[in-house]
């Protein structure tokens, strides 16, 4: 598939929820348009934090594929940025066509393009196959991830 990575626009969010909706994301259970709308208004108050897709240059109007990326500033390592790619999406029916590598090698390069010192994802431990698609690609375990939830 000949592909092209651009920002989103608020016309790309119903395909982008469509693609959350998908069993391993949310498993159906999205944001309603218009909240999704509010929500991508608030990216743009956030300096580096973009959303982006991926679309079949034959059918600009595709899209197949979606990440965010945070590019954080920091007080320790010298002040070096880092950056968190989340949400990495690949429509079902387009999987194994190379589109992830695509969406990675475009948040490293966004990444690298801000003078970041490391790139950080996480995978839920049951992605088994995401993993070892991560570390296909250079990506190493490192430490652990924690998280605590916040709502009831």
């Amino acid at each position: 598939m000949n592909l092209f990575v651009r920002e989103a626009t608020a016309d790309d969010l119903p395909d982008v929820l469509a693609l959350y909706a998908q069993p391993g994301l949310d498993d159906a259970q999205v944001l309603d348009l218009e909240r999704a709308r509010e929500i991508h208004a608030q990216f743009a108050r956030y300096p580096h934090y973009h959303l982006y897709v991926a679309c079949d240059a034959d059918a600009p109007d595709r899209v197949v594929a979606s990440y965010a990326l945070l590019v954080m500033h920091n007080l320790a390592h010298m002040g070096t940025p880092s950056a968190i790619a989340e949400d990495v999406v690949v429509d079902a029916a387009c999987r194994g066509q190379g589109i992830g590598r695509r969406l990675m090698a475009h948040a490293v390069e966004r990444a690298r393009a801000a003078g970041c010192y490391k790139l950080a994802l996480s995978s839920n431990r049951r992605r088994t196959q995401a993993h070892g698609f991560y570390e296909s690609l250079g990506f190493e375990r490192h430490g652990y991830s924690f998280v605590i939830e916040t709502q009831a």
